[in-house]
């Protein structure tokens, strides 16, 4: 066996390499394995299973199923464990861990002997911290995922997590549901093993590592629960197995066309806004960079064609039936850049030649009968985000698109908590309501932008309000809300300036987000701006110095593509 495959790879330096295979084979031997698998290639599979994620309930059977497709191909399958970032079960928020398991996953990939490897996610933060971790590392790879939840039931309606457990809790807030049945639902909102069943980040994500060409075609929105979702996973086996013998690298996969056709499918499904800043960290790893410029055009000539929750009716299990990717994709053809390739060496432009034999189009619509003739998201700017923020106007109230409002500022997350229901806060439903410090370094940007709505509001019918801030928002969410301001008020952004009572213009029409106070006053408030205490020690205090802001994807400065490390300023 070479040096360059299968057990041989990367063998560790003893100064001696004759010694050194012949110690590895010695140890492999210990977890018997036979000297004939012994000279087969590796195919390695990150596995990511954790009592601490849900979504990832079924990774012991997928991980079988991968091993099956990678055994029957010829190759010996290796599974090793990464960490696995639930998304509701750390704190401060999943997003600190992203970096940390896309360093952890490039490291492993690349330190252990392996020819290829199949990457095994689901959860919001698990498929960028891959695809990120996949496209540093440069090895053959391949990733996939969980696969979404089936719906629950109560009281003959469906139901799915988290669109439908934040409409319910909004009505329990307003007093519309009684505790009794709040609690009813809690145990049918998330009923199968998966992840979110709507659109969220986590379906938005799968889909775009299958578009990206990172994933089997057909294979994003498979359901959890679904036999195919395991005949997928054993496919997938036996295509990294076709990756040794024909490498394909995430380098030739990971492209800006290949980047751009995922912006038009986020648009065309209206996915989560999360999606923004994973995509700019996954292109950040290649040396692409993602502009507002850029992101704004492929909206605005992308229709929406998707309708599932959080901004239409259906489910990810409908959107599966219905023709998945496939039928997007076949839809948009037109926008589309069709000499991509995916990690079977497939141009898109022969993936589209196929036919499909039924559409569904309740669910997703003809190019020519759109939900919406413009994508979901857009960027905005102004003087109070000069290096732009996010705005999901697919799932905004329509009628606050063109407003200007009194601002009523919320100082950080505690203060949020401790005053939102304070029946004396002095708030109208044309205000805006702004929360600052909840960026990257300040809070780790957690999915704190759906800002509730104060019981005083809701109890007065109030069902949406303009909110603005520098945090995230949850894929399944909806209103009408301002995201990502950057830069963030913790390192002295212009949010940092707006006080309670200021006005503040929102423009769909002109993307633009404004703080109507002139430069100057502006100047004068951030001048003594003083940065948040941070973290000390640790990976914490690691990622408190290094993260970037939004528009780079939150990723860490020293991660980037050299390219892109190149054209920062010194």
């Amino acid at each position: 066996m070479s040096d360059g495959t299968g057990l041989g790879k990367g063998l560790t330096n003893y100064g001696d390499k004759d010694f050194a295979i012949y110690l590895r084979r010695s140890f492999a031997r210990s977890m018997g394995l036979s000297r004939e698998m012994l000279e087969k290639p590796i195919v390695g599979i990150a596995m990511t299973p954790s009592g601490f994620n849900n979504c990832h309930r079924t990774m012991p059977e997928l991980v079988e199923a991968v091993s099956r497709g990678v055994l029957a191909a010829g190759a010996l399958p290796r599974a090793f464990p990464t960490i696995s970032t639930g998304e509701v079960f750390l704190n401060p928020t999943s997003m600190v861990y992203r970096n940390l398991m896309s360093m952890d996953t490039e490291e492993m990939v690349r330190a252990q002997p392996m020819d290829a490897v199949v990457l095994i996610g689901g959860c919001d933060k698990t498929v960028p911290a891959q695809l990120m971790g996949a496209a540093s590392a440069d090895v053959p790879a391949i990733q996939l995922v969980t696969g979404p939840m089936s719906t629950g039931r109560h009281k003959g309606e469906r139901l799915g997590a988290c669109t439908d457990c934040r409409r319910f809790w909004g009505k329990f807030r307003a007093g519309e549901v009684e505790s009794e049945e709040i609690n009813q639902i809690e145990g049918r909102l998330a009923a199968t093993a998966g992840t979110c069943a709507v659109m969220g980040t986590a379906s938005t994500m799968a889909i775009i590592a299958e578009v990206l060409g990172m994933s089997l075609p057909g294979s994003a929105a498979i359901p959890a629960v679904n036999a195919d979702r395991l005949v997928a996973a054993e496919a997938t086996g036996t295509a990294a197995v076709g990756l040794i013998a024909k490498p394909i690298l995430p380098s030739q996969v990971i492209t800006r066309k290949s980047v751009e056709n995922a912006l038009r499918v986020l648009m065309a499904v209206s996915g989560s806004t999360n999606a923004v800043v994973h995509l700019a960290a996954i292109a950040g790893r290649r040396g692409i960079r993602i502009s507002d410029a850029l992101l704004n055009r492929i909206s605005d000539e992308t229709p929406v064609l998707v309708d599932l929750k959080p901004v239409g009716q259906g489910y990810m299990e409908d959107f599966h039936a219905a023709g998945g990717v496939g039928a997007v994709l076949r839809e948009i053809k037109p926008l589309l850049h069709l000499d991509t390739i995916d990690v079977c060496g497939v141009t898109l432009e022969e993936r589209l030649a196929e036919p499909l034999d039924w559409v569904d189009r309740r669910v997703i619509r003809d190019a020519a009968d759109p939900v919406s003739p413009q994508g979901g998201l857009i960027a905005l700017t102004g003087n109070i985000a000069p290096d732009g923020a996010i705005f999901k106007r697919a799932a905004a109230t329509p009628e606050l698109f063109e407003i200007e409002g009194r601002a009523v500022v919320f100082e950080d997350l505690e203060d949020l908590a401790s005053r939102v229901d304070d029946p004396d806060l002095d708030i109208r439903a044309d205000d805006v309501m702004v929360l600052r410090k909840a960026g990257p370094i300040a809070a780790g940007m957690p999915e704190a932008g759906y800002l509730p709505i104060p019981k005083k509001l809701a109890r007065q019918g109030v069902k949406d309000i303009v909110r603005i801030s520098d945090a995230r928002m949850s894929g399944t969410a909806f209103g009408t809300i301002v995201l990502h301001i950057s830069p963030e008020a913790a390192v002295g952004g212009p949010l940092a300036a707006v006080q309670n009572g200021d006005r503040v213009r929102l423009s769909v029409k002109e993307k633009r987000i404004e703080l109507l106070v002139d430069d100057a006053e502006i100047a004068r408030r951030i001048k003594d701006h003083k940065p948040p205490e941070t973290p000390k020690r640790g990976y914490r205090a690691l990622y408190a110095e290094r993260v970037l802001q939004a528009p780079e994807g939150c990723d860490f400065d020293f991660l980037l593509h050299e390219d892109l490390q190149a054209s920062k300023p010194k």
